[in-house]
């Protein structure tokens, strides 16, 4: 987590602020990446809004700030064929699989004045995520322990959480395995979990909620959990995923 005693322009607690959200579609990782540092720069300039980015990644193994290669164990063969990226980030937590048919978000927000406390956002996070979950028939519960951040159901991991703060403004977020290709898992030791079992709400339901769906859910549940209005996000934000 970068400073944190730093001061940024908010506005008074009490008013509600609006939070520009969009689903993007299919984005490429290092293209998401660019754009949450373009906001979350604007955000803490006092220039721009605060915003949910939601969306899908192509095939990409992202390693937080506590992995180590090890837990890549897949060889570069492995990942060539299946066209899987590797990056390095500076969110919290170790290594995970990001692909299609997975639900990715990333909040753009302030936590100041408010809201300054990093554990209370991370159960904020998994707390809409069992909200959305619940309306389209999953019961999953969070995580005990630091090891085993994220959400679950009957022992399986279904959604996972790493997130970055840099002047309590947010960036990085969760990922919820709605019908994503689970075998893909076996190319890391996800989340620093090496006998962990994933699972998606396709293969808990039999069903597959479409994305945009499935992301309309969760930003009212997120607006309504963290007291914000929903706005569309700009067009400039939207037309990201067309390049």
């Amino acid at each position: 987590m970068g400073p944190v005693n730093a001061e940024i322009p908010s506005q008074a607690a009490e008013e509600i602020r609006p939070l520009h959200w969009a689903f993007l579609g299919s984005m490429p990782y290092g293209r998401a990446l660019e754009l949450q540092e373009r906001l979350s720069t604007a955000l803490k300039r006092g220039e721009g809004a605060e915003h949910l980015l939601l969306l899908e990644h192509p095939h990409v193994f992202t390693l937080g700030r506590n992995a180590s290669s090890a837990d890549v164990t897949a060889a570069p063969g492995w990942l060539e064929s299946r066209g899987i990226e590797l990056f390095q980030t500076d969110r919290g937590g170790q290594v995970t699989y990001h692909g299609p048919g997975q639900l990715v978000g990333y909040p753009i927000l302030n936590l100041s004045p408010d809201r300054r406390d990093i554990r209370r956002y991370v159960r904020d996070l998994l707390e809409v995520l069992i909200a959305t979950l619940a309306e389209f028939g999953v019961t999953a519960e969070k995580g005990e322990g630091p090891e085993h951040i994220g959400l679950w159901v009957d022992g399986a991991k279904i959604a996972s959480v790493g997130v970055h703060l840099s002047r309590w403004v947010t960036t990085h977020g969760f990922a919820l395995n709605v019908a994503t290709d689970l075998d893909l898992f076996a190319g890391i030791v996800a989340c620093g979990l090496r006998d962990v079992r994933m699972t998606s709400v396709e293969k808990l339901t039999g069903q597959r909620p479409a994305l945009g769906e499935l992301a309309a859910v969760y930003a009212r549940r997120f607006a309504d959990h963290f007291g914000r209005r929903l706005a569309p996000a700009a067009r400039a934000v939207s037309f990201e995923s067309e390049h």
